[in-house]
Formats: structure tokens, C-alpha cells, sequence
């Protein structure tokens, strides 16, 4: 198991237990000595895909990684305190980071009231990334299964938690240098391109016929217009409740 591996571990580990115990100071989780953000600087200027870092506010950072709990050794905390937020491929993927104007979401805020009520207690999952067509990908702290720490696909063309079998980390490298246009097979209309890189950060594309329906297959022939990503997210849980999905 690499060092990295059991610190994404660890950083779950904290996830889950912070309910139990007093959360730890900005002091705490600042680490110095071994700071995971040059390490995935070094993966950034690796990928082959087209990666946009936003710029953080020190104040901000400071806040987010506060309230996510998770110490800066750590990929996700490097993230989280050292960028507003990550863009992938034109801005088809935004991983969650401190927040920008291009992506005024901090992951920890994002988070509150979805998968826990209160900045301290056990989330169940963890929303940290989502997509420009209303798909969103979740950490699992319990609540997606027993392979906790796996990374699920919300997908809008199903509604269903699609396993992915890859950690947080794991989950950097595949938006760093994987295949999208093969995860995304289906999925991408003709000029999307240009039409993903003017897309506001807070807002996805919704589509009609959904994507979920056998009338909505064809993504070039839906009707797209853009809407919150809040009000997506709220449409695709809604969704799978009339569909029975939700047990």
C-alpha cells in the first residue's frame, strides 16, 4: 500500500470520526513538513488533459479546510487550501476546492445539508466533484456502500451511484490523464467545447428529454439549457424517488 493510498485512508478515517471528537485547528491540519499539493502539482503538469487551477483567498482556504477536516498532506486537503477548485477538460469536470468566482463552491458548503447536517459530524458521502452535464462524483463515508473511500458516479443518464472502484486520488490521475472521451462516450454534442467553456461553475446543462429517458439517448438532438448545479442536483434525487430507485 503506497504512502499515499494510506494517507487518502487517513483522511477518511478523519471524515468519519470527526463526530465523535473535537475538530482540529487550521494549526493542525496545516501540514508543513509533508504537504501533499507538490505532489499533485507534479500530476497536474503530467496530464495530458487540459487542467485550469484556480487561484484561492487565503481566508477562504483557511475556512474550507477547517470545516472539510482533512489535513493538507492529504490530496483532497491540498486542494481544498491551496485552489478555489480545479477545472478539467474546458471545465467539463470542476473538482471542489475553496471556492472562485468561476466556481463559487467550496466543498465543505457544498456539502452541508446533503450529506451531513452540521460542520463536524460524519458524512455519509462526499460530493467533490461534478460534471457539466449534471452528474456528480461522490466519496463514500458509508452511506454508497462498504468500500469506503471509493469515489461513485452519480450519472444523469441512469440516476444510479455507479461504482467506480478508485479512490480520491485515483480519482485526481483519471481527471488528470484518463480517457474522457471514453468515460463520456455518448454524452458530448457537437460544439460542446465551446459551449462547457462559457458555462457558469454553479450551473450544468439540463437536458429534454433527460438523458435517463430511452427518448433522451441522443444527447445531440436534446434540448440543452443551463440551470443551477443545485437545482440538478435536487432534479436527479427527486428522480430517482418517482423511479422507485431509492430503497
Amino acid at each position: 500500500m503506497t504512502r499515499h493510498l494510506i494517507t487518502i485512508l487517513l483522511a477518511i478515517f478523519t471524515l468519519t470520526t470527526t463526530a465523535q471528537k473535537k475538530m482540529c485547528s487550521i494549526d493542525e491540519l496545516i501540514n508543513k513538513t509533508d504537504p501533499g499539493w507538490p505532489l499533485v502539482k507534479e500530476w497536474i503538469k503530467s496530464g495530458k488533459n487540459k487542467i485550469e487551477i484556480l487561484s484561492a483567498d487565503t481566508a477562504k482556504a483557511k475556512d474550507a479546510l477547517y470545516k472539510t477536516q482533512v489535513t493538507t498532506r492529504s490530496p483532497m486537503g491540498a486542494i481544498v487550501y491551496e485552489t478555489g477548485g480545479l477545472l478539467i477538460d474546458n471545465g467539463w469536470i470542476r473538482i471542489l476546492g475553496s471556492g472562485n468566482e468561476k466556481l463559487n463552491r467550496t466543498l465543505p458548503d457544498w456539502n452541508k445539508g446533503k450529506s451531513f447536517k452540521e460542520f463536524g459530524e460524519a458524512p455519509t458521502f462526499l460530493l467533490i466533484a461534478d460534471d457539466a452535464i449534471g452528474g456528480f462524483y461522490m466519496l463514500n463515508g458509508g452511506g454508497l456502500g462498504k468500500d469506503l473511500g471509493k469515489v461513485y458516479y452519480f450519472s444523469p443518464d441512469n440516476l444510479e451511484y455507479e461504482p467506480l472502484d478508485i479512490t480520491y486520488t485515483d480519482f485526481l490521475r483519471f481527471c488528470f490523464e484518463g480517457d474522457l472521451e471514453k468515460f463520456y462516450e455518448g454524452m458530448r454534442w457537437a460544439n460542446w467545447k465551446e459551449e462547457v467553456s462559457k458555462l457558469d461553475g454553479n450551473k450544468v446543462f439540463s437536458f429534454y428529454p433527460y438523458l435517463w429517458t430511452k427518448e433522451g439517448k441522443d444527447v445531440n438532438k436534446n434540448h440543452r439549457s443551463a440551470i443551477p448545479v443545485e437545482e440538478q442536483f435536487s432534479l436527479n434525487l427527486s428522480f430517482r424517488k418517482q423511479l422507485g430507485l431509492d430503497k
